[in-house]
């Protein structure tokens, strides 16, 4: 039922350089629990998604961050959450606490994107994600990548690509000593 989804939305992440070899996870919302993205898959092809419930142990092969994505589910009404590693975000977040976008689509949009620490597949992480989603509907964990929500994975793939886009202006600027 998700594969074309998951599917359509990794080749896209590929294809823009904002996920790279088995990095990053996709999910939805499905029944009592999410289908996410299986570990080390390639996400231009990531095959049948698991099934994990909201509670409770996981199947074998279910990606490391399912915590992250079951606290997203359990604050949030996002339906999708797409989880990417995109260069610029991952470099600003060493240099920032909050990114704020300079760009007109940035500043529509998402006027303020939360950096948020933890070790990646933890607990702390998944409560630090989930609260920075009832935010704005991007986070970028520090070192880390980036973590989107949104109503469709399309939703949260755009969120992803904001925060790169946002992130690559201000890095540039940078460089220019702006």
């Amino acid at each position: 039922m998700f594969d074309t989804e998951f599917e359509r939305i990794g080749q896209r992440l590929a294809c823009e350089g904002l996920v790279s070899a088995s990095a990053g996870n996709l999910s939805v919302r499905s029944g009592d629990g999410l289908a996410i993205s299986r570990a080390g898959c390639y996400l231009e092809e990531p095959g049948a998604p698991v099934q994990v419930p909201m509670t409770g142990a996981v199947p074998p092969g279910t990606s490391s961050e399912y915590r992250v994505h079951r606290a997203v589910y359990r604050a949030t009404p996002y339906r999708a959450i797409v989880h990417a590693h995109p260069v610029h975000a991952v470099a600003a977040s060493f240099l920032f606490d909050e990114i704020v976008p300079l760009d007109s689509e940035g500043e529509l949009r998402c006027p303020r994107i939360p950096v948020v620490s933890g070790p990646p597949g933890s607990d702390d992480l998944a409560e630090a994600v989930a609260g920075g989603l009832e935010k704005a509907p991007v986070v970028i964990s520090r070192g880390h990548g980036t973590f989107a929500g949104g109503a469709t994975l399309h939703e949260a793939y755009h969120y992803t690509a904001l925060a790169e886009h946002a992130c690559r202006i201000l890095l540039i600027l940078g460089a220019q000593g702006r």
